[in-house]
């Protein structure tokens, strides 16, 4: 009896100390998980990071499962520690570069740097090192618009940016700093690049990202070239060096579960790769090892029994073009899956496929991306790389080739825009001549062509005698170069914004809910949205029905389509809003939209070709109300007409000359438009034309037009489009055309060119057309 009381009473004991223990160990556990918790959250991040690139481009997938992948590996290869703390800020580190690597591979050239950027604005931000309300700034960039610059060397918008930094208590005074001290400021923002030189005075102590914000009111052109360097100075230069990996690297990391995808860009074969890492490993097509099917009709077959032999006997099976074979995908997509279990550990899978054109052309299954190692081959970028490239397409004698590259392949059919025929044939006429042969000419400026070499002296020639990368080697001004920085900068803080996290605080730190933000928005487009033309009123006004009063009805019906989906859209939203109606896809679309400044969809399809952002494309459309409702008022003929402020601005340009042939009794296929710029702006104009029209609100690109000689010349640095006077229009018999000394010059809604093309306007000219053909000169309606 004694003893089994002295057992329980050890058996107690023993409980009792195993729970403390117990307690204890638990008390342990949670220490060291708090100590590793910066290592996962990091991680968490990223994962969601690379979660939303699918919307950028739908190709880009990642699955939870290769994440963890390459989460394992960055932890094998994470270099120990002796203490927690540093061992903790190793793995963290090498899990951002590793993911980074993964990634960034898979990446087009231009969408690295939006990843770059978000990566290190995400992980700042975690870190608390950035001020949520300064990010929102550069992402968003809001500006006082209708202010005009007191300086020289800032565009109106740049100024209105600096006025709403300057209301911030971290930018206090800085409009005054720069009226105040214009020349020290004028020197910095007009440096070469500016991103690289100090600020003046005591802004040269601002932080990083504070600089950023400056430097995106005072030069958007070289905000990509400042972004990188941010991510250079905060996450490490390893992260912007843009070095390739070697394709043996990927393979190591592919398996029979993981197989390597490559991402197609035009005139690139990533699969010479695969066949000469094939050829090291004992892979090749003449010893069976390796079934290279190129996909198209019929072959859908030979991939599938290629996939059943390889599975079992460890074979390597290239599948090129995939995206050709919409309707084969999903059986692809199960059989690939089927066999990443249980095959033979030497089998493979290598697929390409190009990126869809839109979203919604997207066919690639997500099985097949997700899991898949994902790379991008691209052309090299620049001249000198591209001449390098060229010439290791030939041998040393290739003038057959040649022939046959130039005359068939290159510009035999396979242009079909007019506009790039006219600029290849220019190229072709200003190049390939005798002079070539017999005399000096320059291919570009300050690169003379070549002597007779041979293969190796040629690649010699390029090295020691083409000038430093610029426009100017392509005919280009330096103003297209800084244009072309600017839409791309435009595009990746686009993109990081729209990547943010929803759950954040959506009013980017100032405590407004991205819910009141959409709400702010809509009530004040509400309020100013115009009541509908009556159309009965408006016809009852017209006492003729002349070509030029058709044009007006016109318009005036597309505006009323327009206005009366936006008060529909608007107020179905806001009922949503309110919890009355249940919110649709389409109504979280708009909101969306209206919370980062786009223009809706459903608007823009009923509406007219526009780059601007949502305030400034209202603010636009606006102005187009006010023209209608003042040509409407008599339909007398404007004095000028704002030919920017149409729909469909080819019908006005056809209304002039519909009402000169019923005037004159021309027939209308004889006829074309007289164009003769003016020496005056519009608010010279008194009096409209006693036949055909003034107009005004265009602009050129890529040259200016010089007002005293009335010709067009070269563009002023950093006028990326300048404006023209007032231009008269009239309809002339074609027989009656000045066809000496003009450059024909296409009209464009849009800076996007392509399908925007309105007319062509015949332009005054003292120098050849040719060179303003290769710079690209056009006028647009809106920039």
């Amino acid at each position: 009896m004694l003893f089994s009381r002295t057992c329980k009473a050890a058996v107690v004991t023993l409980f009792v100390f195993k729970v403390r223990e117990a307690k204890i160990t638990e008390i342990k556990i949670n220490e060291a998980r708090e100590n590793y918790r910066p290592a996962a959250e990091r991680a968490s991040l990223l994962y969601f990071i690379l979660n939303d690139l699918n919307k950028i481009d739908p190709i880009y997938q990642f699955s939870l499962k290769a994440f963890n992948v390459v989460f394992e590996k960055a932890i094998q290869r994470t270099p120990p520690a002796e203490d927690v703390k540093h061992r903790v800020i190793n793995l963290t580190d090498e899990i951002t570069y590793s993911v980074f690597v993964y990634t960034a591979r898979g990446l087009f050239e231009r969408d690295k740097l939006i990843f770059m950027a978000q990566v290190a604005f995400q992980v700042l931000l975690m870190k608390k090192e950035v001020n949520p309300v300064e990010l929102d700034f550069l992402l968003r960039f809001p500006f006082k618009a209708g202010l005009t610059s007191p300086v020289d060397f800032l565009q109106s918008q740049g100024w209105g940016g600096i006025k709403v930094l300057s209301d911030m208590d971290e930018f206090k005074n800085l409009d005054s700093d720069i009226e105040g001290s214009a020349k020290r400021w004028k020197k910095f923002v007009e440096s070469e690049a500016p991103e690289k030189e100090v600020f003046p005075k005591e802004w040269k102590n601002k932080l990083a990202l504070q600089k950023l914000c400056m430097m995106r009111c005072m030069r958007p052109d070289r905000m990509t070239y400042a972004v990188r360097n941010f991510v250079e100075e905060k996450m490490g230069s390893k992260f912007v060096e843009g070095r390739s990996i070697e394709f043996s690297k990927s393979y190591e990391e592919s398996s029979p579960s993981t197989a390597i995808f490559f991402i197609l860009s035009p005139g690139v074969d990533p699969l010479k790769d695969v066949e000469a890492l094939g050829r090291k490993l004992g892979f090749t097509i003449d010893n069976g090892k390796i079934h290279n099917v190129s996909l198209g009709q019929g072959q859908e077959i030979v991939a599938e029994n290629a996939l059943d032999v390889a599975a079992v006997q460890g074979h390597w099976v290239i599948l090129q073009n995939i995206h050709l074979v919409a309707k084969w995908l999903s059986t692809l997509d199960k059989k690939v899956e089927r066999y990443s279990i249980g095959s033979n550990e030497d089998y493979r899978v290598f697929m390409s496929a190009e990126p869809a054109p839109t979203p919604d052309a997207h066919i690639i299954p997500q099985g097949l991306l997700e899991n898949a190692i994902k790379i991008t081959n691209e052309p090299p970028t620049g001249m000198h790389a591209n001449l390098h490239k060229a010439l290791d397409l030939f041998t040393q004698v290739p003038w057959d080739d040649l022939r046959y590259l130039f005359g068939e392949i290159m510009y035999g059919g396979h242009i079909t825009d007019d506009w790039d025929r006219r600029l290849c044939r220019t190229y072709l006429s200003e190049y390939i001549r005798v002079e070539m042969l017999e005399g000096e000419m320059t291919l570009a400026p300050g690169f003379l062509v070549p002597p007779n070499s041979d293969y190796k002296g040629y690649h010699e020639y390029i090295d020691e005698n083409l000038p430093p990368e610029s426009p100017y080697l392509y005919g280009l001004h330096p103003n297209a170069e800084i244009g072309f920085l600017t839409v791309t900068s435009e595009k990746l803080f686009r993109t990081v914004l729209e990547m943010q996290p929803k759950e954040s605080d959506a009013g980017g730190g100032t405590g407004v809910s991205r819910e009141e933000k959409v709400k702010q928005v809509l009530d004040e487009i509400i309020e100013k949205l115009p009541e509908p033309f009556n159309m009965l009123e408006i016809m009852a006004k017209a006492a003729e029905k002349t070509p030029y009063v058709v044009v007006a009805f016109q318009e005036c019906e597309r505006m009323n389509i327009l206005t009366n989906e936006i008060r529909r859209s608007l107020k179905e939203l806001n009922l949503g809003l309110k919890g009355e109606l249940t919110i649709t896809t389409d109504m979280e679309e708009l909101s969306n939209a209206l919370f980062y400044d786009n223009v809706p969809e459903f608007w823009t399809n009923r509406a007219y070709p526009s780059l601007l952002g949502l305030g400034a494309w209202y603010a636009d459309l606006l102005l187009r109300v006010r023209e209608l409702e003042a040509w409407t008022t008599d339909f007398a003929l404007p004095t000028t007409v704002w030919l920017a402020g149409f729909f469909n601005p080819q019908s006005f340009l056809t209304a002039i000359m519909q009402s000169m042939a019923r005037k004159n009794e021309w027939p209308l296929d004889k006829m074309c438009l007289s164009v003769e710029v003016t020496k005056k702006n519009r608010e010279d104009m008194t009096a409209p034309p006693r036949e055909g029209s003034y107009v005004h609100g265009l602009f050129m690109e890529g040259a200016r037009w010089d007002i005293p000689s009335g010709v067009i010349t070269d563009a002023r640095l950093k006028e990326l489009t300048p404006s023209m006077p007032v231009i008269f229009i009239r309809a002339i018999p074609v027989d009656r055309m000045d066809t000496k000394n003009v450059y024909e010059c296409p009209v464009y809604k849009t800076r996007m060119r392509g399908p925007t093309y309105v007319w062509t306007f015949n332009l005054k000219t003292k120098e050849k057309p040719a060179k303003w053909i290769l710079a690209a000169v056009a006028l647009l309606l809106q920039v």
